[in-house]
């Protein structure tokens, strides 16, 4: 019999936590997993799953518009139902909660609700109950952060907008990364009036540059209003409730009204009250947990992955990593995590697809670069006479003709790069991408048709 309770108790049953509780269990594995929430982590129940669901609901007001142009008539007065929407939306959250019960069931996994902390390098406290275990895997995720603003308790954070009551009238987005964009375009599709309002020159800039300035033009096409180089400086509302009219000073001297404010501005690890420092844990100053490339904690036996580690904040990354962690403790170590050619999107409207390097990190770290570009208005906008174009770009390796990024803005990006992402593992160069057929007539065929770079 083991020394332990567990070969490995999990705390945090989010994306990351639930993989590796999951599979450590299938592999023969004693696991307890310790969640003080619903599961499913940020992914699920605030984060991609919801988010992705409202914006296929944003989405119909442009699909109306457009189906005149091709011959429908939409007799009548068309109606939108914000409670409906929530209320689908949170029975199929539950419905996803129980899923994921049912595989933690089935690898016959412990489950503790409760809060978990750390004890020592091998002991676990949930709720007073106490448990041993070889290895501890701290998955905690993240959560968003409030500015540090006058009048702060008046706005919400993502967390919030899943659960608002009623759509605002008028909203004020802070923040220019893919949470803020994302939010930004899912209110304004569903008819709310927005201002978008970042302190930098650029939307996204952690990404292409290309791609922030372009998704900045058509947000505005739809009706977002785009305030730069400015930031919140108060909020006062003139009576409590979640509606009542919040006004909004900007740091340009700009005064705004909203019914809601909505802070999109940064997310820190959930490493609070864990007790992971007093066992000896050592963290970075926004407090995520510093690991090595086994996902080891500064205590060997305490390893986390996901948000909490704060390297790739996305629910893939943080599966590839649970995935890395269980086959190093109870497999062959076959799985080794890459954050190469990690592809992702932004569910902005219109969708941003993305994977490799951007045009300035290619020109940092390969030298010279050859640069593709296209924007069209894409076949379905001909008939609708929507104004809406959807951008390409590719980024090669002028030595060895090896493609390092391909970008997107347009309608399925996401459902497009996914594939393309495949083709920057394997080393694909601008000569094969030449090479292969085009699906006609597709967006995506654009990527293998560029033939000339740009100056």
């Amino acid at each position: 019999m083991s020394q332990y309770d567990y070969d490995l108790f999990t705390i945090g049953g989010g994306s990351g936590g639930v993989r590796a509780a999951r599979f450590a269990g299938q592999a023969g594995a004693r696991v307890g997993l310790a969640e003080s929430r619903d599961l499913g982590g940020t992914c699920v129940n605030v984060g991609c799953i919801p988010k992705k669901l409202m914006s296929y609901s944003a989405h119909y007001h442009g699909d109306f518009a457009d189906a005149a142009g091709y011959g429908w008539s939409l007799d009548g007065r068309l109606g939108f139902d914000w409670a409906t929407l929530i209320a689908n939306k949170d029975r199929e959250i539950a419905h996803l909660n129980d899923i994921y019960k049912r595989l933690l069931d089935g690898a016959n996994v412990t489950l503790h609700r409760g809060f978990a902390t750390v004890e020592d390098a091998h002991t676990v406290n949930v709720d007073g109950r106490r448990f041993t275990a070889k290895h501890i895997l701290v998955a905690t995720g993240g959560h968003p952060e409030r500015p540090d603003i006058p009048g702060k308790e008046f706005g919400i954070t993502s967390d919030d907008f899943f659960h608002l009551q009623a759509l605002p009238k008028r909203a004020v987005v802070l923040g220019g990364g893919y949470i803020a964009v994302e939010l930004a375009s899912i209110l304004n599709g569903l008819g709310s009036e927005v201002t978008l309002v970042y302190r930098g020159e650029r939307l996204l800039r952690t990404m292409d540059a290309d791609l922030g300035a372009f998704l900045a033009e058509e947000m505005a096409k739809k009706g977002v209003k785009l305030v730069f180089n400015a930031n919140i400086d108060a909020i006062q509302a003139a009576q409590a409730g979640e509606h009542a009219v919040k006004a909004v000073r900007l740091s340009n001297g700009e005064s705004l009204e909203a019914e809601c404010v909505l802070f999109a501005t940064g997310r820190k690890p959930n490493t609070a009250k864990l007790g992971l420092e007093k066992v000896g844990v050592a963290l970075e100053k926004n407090g995520a947990i510093k690991v090595n490339d086994d996902f080891e904690s500064s205590v060997p036996s305490i390893l986390a992955v996901g948000d909490v580690i704060d390297r790739v904040a996305l629910t893939p990354v943080a599966l590839a990593e649970a995935m890395a962690v269980v086959a190093r403790l109870f497999g062959q170590g076959e799985r080794v995590m890459s954050y190469r050619n990690i592809p992702t999107a932004v569910f902005s409207h219109p969708n941003i697809g993305t994977v490799g390097l951007s045009e300035e990190q290619a020109r940092k770290q390969a030298g010279a670069v050859k640069i593709f570009k296209t924007d069209f208005k894409p076949l379905k906008n001909t008939l609708s006479r929507n104004t809406g174009r959807t951008f390409m770009k590719l980024v090669v390796d002028a030595a060895s003709d090896r493609v390092l990024g391909v970008h997107m803005v347009g309608d399925e990006a996401g459902e497009i790069i996914q594939g393309f992402a495949v083709a920057l593992q394997c080393g694909a160069t601008k000569a094969q991408f030449d090479m292969t057929i085009g699906i006609h007539p597709t967006s995506a065929e654009e990527f293998v048709t560029m033939r000339t770079p740009v100056a």
